[in-house]
């Protein structure tokens, strides 16, 4: 079987030098000739090359093989067949052979091998993609050497993450998620070291524009991978209180799923054999009640005229709403006529305990509310009052309200005691009595 040449790949009339996508990989065919001859053939073919060449490497001390040491070392393999590896890992750049005639490896070689190795250290892992991606960004930002296309790789791993998260909550599926969260919980390190790498990478003052945007998309993404552990608990929440018990023996709905799963499919066919009818039984499709309503609809012109009658019921007005009952102002306003008295001229002003016992309790707190009301609106001049209304006038009425600390009996009208104080005309009161600052120095020497 002949290869294919890259022109006939190509479609007619288009030269490979017209192609951009193919110029970073023509100018790499060294290093792909390398990988095209280490992974061509069959598999055994290629683990064949893959070992002898990752053991040539492995020796540090004496990194120099004679053939003799080679054919020791693998004596575990045919002897024809080793020496067609070597030539053909010879022919292709990846070993090397002295003037002693000992085999080693090329800088071509040694470097196919590190990045196999380095593969194959993460086989281990979950998410192998991850942890190589981030690692191989980590040595670039180390060597100031990254690239927009190793960001893009680690970014598109991430979007493919979070991807894989969010279907698997889609899904509702206990097993999923909690697969899914499982592997979240392994890449959580490659995640925060990414983190710490972006950093880094982004501490640089001269980090050029296209680095630092794919950078912050890299930031989106794992911040949007942060906030799926919560949703895969809100998720496991709701399939919790969806979770059906099995009278009182203890075992879950999810418990049975989770056995079922664990069996074989020959088992699980064992146990469904003389369970499962061919055809489902008419009792399991429909109950009487069901039968009854459908003969019903059936057999009766009522009910198949009302089943078919799609006429719009008739219209009705809209009911009325009734209009809010005014506000009772009934003693504001009384109470405003008999402190409009107190501003006439040379009317004495009065106490508050006089201007308000009478009705009760109820009546006199609400009084003594106004009053404080109006002694705000004093102190803070009229603009704070209504434009209309009777709230309005009484903030409008030019009176002063004077607040004592001391209290005065009453004894009547359900009022036992009271603060003392004053209501009269703007400028009638008396001014408040000043407390006279002592100083120290002029008491005896005994008060002091």
């Amino acid at each position: 079987m002949t290869e294919a040449r890259l022109d006939e790949i190509l479609a007619p009339g288009v030269a490979p030098d017209e192609v951009p996508e193919l110029a970073p990989l023509l100018q790499a065919r060294p290093l792909l000739a390398a990988f095209s001859t280490l992974f061509h053939g069959s598999e055994a073919e290629v683990l064949m090359r893959l070992l002898v060449l990752r053991e040539i490497g492995r020796e540090t001390d004496a990194p120099r093989w004679g053939p003799d040491q080679l054919r020791q070392r693998f004596a575990f393999l045919d002897p024809v067949k080793l020496e067609t590896v070597l030539r053909r890992l010879r022919g292709n750049g990846l070993l090397e052979i002295g003037d002693d005639n000992r085999y080693a490896l090329s800088d071509l070689g040694r470097n196919a091998v590190a990045a196999i190795g380095m593969l194959l250290g993460f086989a281990a892992e979950d998410d192998l993609e991850l942890g190589f991606l981030t690692t191989q960004l980590a040595g670039q930002t180390a060597m100031g050497n990254v690239t927009p296309e190793s960001l893009g790789h680690l970014l598109g791993k991430l979007n493919d993450l979070a991807w894989h998260f969010e279907d698997a909550i889609a899904s509702g599926s206990e097993f999923r998620i909690s697969d899914a969260r499982r592997r979240l919980s392994a890449n959580t390190r490659w995640i925060e070291k990414g983190t710490e790498v972006l950093r880094q990478l982004l501490a640089d003052p001269d980090v050029s524009f296209e680095l630092a945007r794919v950078a912050q998309r890299i930031g989106l993404a794992q911040s949007r991978l942060a906030r799926v552990d919560a949703a895969f608990q809100r998720a496991l929440n709701k399939i919790e209180a969806q979770r059906v018990t099995l009278g009182g023996s203890g075992i879950s709905s999810s418990d049975v799923a989770g056995w079922l799963r664990r069996q074989d499919v020959r088992h699980l066919a064992g146990l469904a054999a003389g369970v499962l009818a061919p055809a489902p039984e008419l009792t399991l499709l429909a109950g009487g009640h069901e039968l009854l309503d459908r003969a019903e609809l059936t057999l009766s012109d009522e009910a198949r005229q009302i089943e078919a009658d799609t006429a719009l019921p008739p219209f009705e007005a809209a009911p009325r709403r009734a209009e809010p009952e005014p506000e009772d102002l009934r003693l504001l306003q009384h109470f405003s006529q008999r402190l409009a008295r107190l501003a006439e001229p040379g009317h004495a002003p009065e106490t508050l305990a006089a201007l308000v016992s009478g009705g009760g309790f109820p009546a006199a707190s609400y009084r003594l509310s106004l009053l404080a009301l109006l002694a705000d609106a004093g102190a803070e001049g009229e603009s704070n009052a209504p434009a209309d209304g009777p709230i309005g006038d009484f903030m409008r009425l030019p009176l002063d309200v004077h607040f004592d600390a001391a209290t005065v009996a009453v004894g009547s009208d359900e009022i036992a005691t009271m603060s003392a104080g004053l209501v009269g005309a703007h400028g009638s009161l008396p001014a408040p009595q000043a407390v006279p600052v002592l100083d120290a120095t002029a008491l005896p020497p005994d008060e002091a």
